[in-house]
């Protein structure tokens, strides 16, 4: 491994200021927009702004058949979306995360709210997680406002069946960030449950698995130690609460409250011992956990196997 560049593998470069060139020109999907869409196309989704001078932003989904105005009938799920890609790539518009959401609100079906959360190392921990925390103020006040409040939400979503799903780092942004929102008042909103698949969680001592996998293809061991690198407060560790939730810290007094959670792995993925972990402290602290592990299958698998991003649709439906 002593050759080996975790900055050419993610093909980046790092400038002088602390910022990064991304390398990678990765293809886009623009919004269908509020009203138009293309005969058979089965979702929706437009932009909207959430913080201008974060330059942050949400792209919301919905299906194109909707549920009937009629009061017996249920309303949708609220799903609010967080992406992979480890903390410095990617953004909502990228046509992989945009087909990812149109499938989950196509198939769950739910009104999907993809977030834009800053990325590291411009933005670093726990940038993200007040980003997340925004997004879901923001929808309380769709809720609340009667008037001019996000149609989409307001007529179609339930707001009682508020769910975080988050991927790799988004998993970890799903946990942290609930954690924060247990200290706002978020009603008529209700936080019904905490999707995390393949969550990214750290720390300074080896796992098993990290060990066992350190040189794996796609995510070995350099690569996830400068992610963390980049995306942690500057002078902390990987023992730090956003990178080990199992460290000891007054914070773990508010796990017990959590709602009920989904966690999702897989064995070729060297994080699946900490997911393991994870889920064994969730347990231990009284969270209601179902934990879906496949002994088979590597970190980030999903994006390219269709049939395991099927089940896992297939989990989060079964989940909400």
């Amino acid at each position: 491994m002593s050759k080996f560049d975790p900055y050419d593998h993610l093909n980046i470069l790092l400038n002088k200021d602390g910022t990064l060139t991304r390398l990678l020109d990765f293809p886009t999907t623009q919004a269908t927009g509020d009203k138009g869409h293309l005969p058979g196309q089965s979702v929706v989704s437009k932009d909207i702004t959430l913080n201008a001078d974060k330059k942050t932003w949400i792209r919301l989904y919905r299906p194109s058949k909707l549920p009937s105005n009629d009061k017996s009938v249920a309303k949708l799920p609220i799903i609010i979306y967080f992406h992979a890609g480890g903390w410095i790539h990617f953004s909502i518009a990228n046509t992989m995360i945009h087909e990812s959401c149109n499938q989950l609100s196509s198939e769950v079906p739910a009104i999907v709210v993809s977030v834009e959360y800053r990325l590291a190392p411009e933005n670093k921990l726990p940038a993200p997680y007040y980003d997340a925390v925004e997004t879901v103020l923001w929808i309380k006040n769709q809720a609340l406002d009667l008037v001019n409040g996000e149609k989409w939400l307001r007529d179609y979503g339930d707001f009682s069946r508020c769910y975080l799903y988050g991927v790799s780092c988004g998993g970890n942004i799903a946990f942290n960030s609930a954690l924060k929102l247990l200290d706002r008042k978020i009603e008529p909103l209700r936080i019904n449950g905490i999707i995390m698949n393949q969550p990214l969680f750290g720390g300074k001592m080896r796992t098993k698995s990290e060990m066992r996998l350190a040189t794996d293809t796609f995510f070995p061991l350099p690569v996830i130690d400068l992610l963390w690198d980049l995306a942690l407060p500057q002078g902390t560790d990987r023992d730090h609460r956003f990178c080990n939730p199992i460290a000891d810290g007054p914070y773990r007094d508010k796990i017990k409250s959590l709602g009920r959670c989904l966690v999702i792995g897989f064995g070729g993925d060297p994080l699946v011992d900490r997911q393991q972990d994870f889920v064994q402290m969730l347990v231990k602290e009284g969270v209601m956990v179902e934990a879906r592990f496949d002994d088979v299958g590597f970190h980030g698998i999903d994006v390219v196997d269709s049939r395991r991003a099927a089940a896992i649709i297939n989990f989060i439906k079964e989940f909400v």
